[in-house]
């Protein structure tokens, strides 16, 4: 991380809960993120619609909130995963007036505003109770513990998620060329769809060995997923 970071470094941008790893950053992360923007003099843009999906105990902690960083971050978040809403895209961005002031600017060139009908039903879904995000994150989380086995049970090597509702996983025991054959396998001959890893990469061989599911479906759909999987036991 550390070299990564130079005087020319002008942003970092930071996704916690993560997509597509389910990684959710520490206190301990964060805080060194924290000391290298404000050692190089640098902006955090944080993504962190996932902030209300956590697992296992795991707290999120907005980078924000840390000693330093309330002027020099731009936290990103909005309605479509907390409130199963992603057709609405509808969300917000938080910062420093200094930096809003270009924000709304640029918004207001782009895309004007979000529809009023969806503005106000968000503003309700906001006031919405503790209870209902505890319910989101256990629902999330059971979905997480039926799918998981599965997909180990089916030659995946799993990485476990702590937030989010994706389940980043290792092919290499399949023996395929590379994700995106593999992918295109599973829709034709499996009848299962994932997301190819390498296009969460920068070097798209950094994911060939790597493809992403979603889990944020119905109990009867995954089991289904899983009776599918079943048959790469079978090839």
């Amino acid at each position: 991380m550390r070299a990564a970071f130079h005087h020319q470094t002008k942003a970092i941008i930071l996704n916690t809960p993560n997509n597509p790893t389910g990684k959710v950053f520490t206190q301990t992360e964060l805080e060194l993120i924290r000391d290298l923007c404000l050692e190089f003099n640098v902006l955090a843009i944080t993504d962190e619609i996932y902030e209300h999906i956590l697992f296992d105990g795991t707290r999120h902690i907005s980078i924000a909130s840390l000693e330093g960083m309330n002027q020099r971050t731009v936290t990103i978040n909005g309605l479509s995963k907390s409130y199963s809403v992603t057709g609405w895209r509808v969300g917000w961005a938080v910062g420093p007036a200094a930096i809003t002031n270009a924000i709304r600017k640029v918004h207001d060139f782009l895309t004007v505003g979000a529809p009023a009908p969806l503005q106000e039903a968000g503003a309700v879904a906001l006031g919405l109770p503790p209870t209902y995000y505890r319910g989101l994150a256990d629902g999330y989380c059971a979905r997480r513990d039926r799918l998981i086995p599965a997909l180990t049970q089916a030659g995946f090597r799993c990485f476990r998620p702590r937030g989010a509702y994706y389940v980043m996983t290792d092919i290499s025991a399949f023996g395929f060329q590379d994700d995106v054959a593999f992918t295109r396998y599973l829709v034709k001959e499996i009848g299962v769809a994932a997301v190819p890893g390498s296009s969460f990469y920068n070097d798209s061989r950094d994911g060939g060995k790597q493809v992403r599911f979603a889990f944020c479906k119905r109990d009867v759909t995954l089991d289904e997923a899983a009776n599918r999987l079943r048959k790469l036991r079978e090839r």
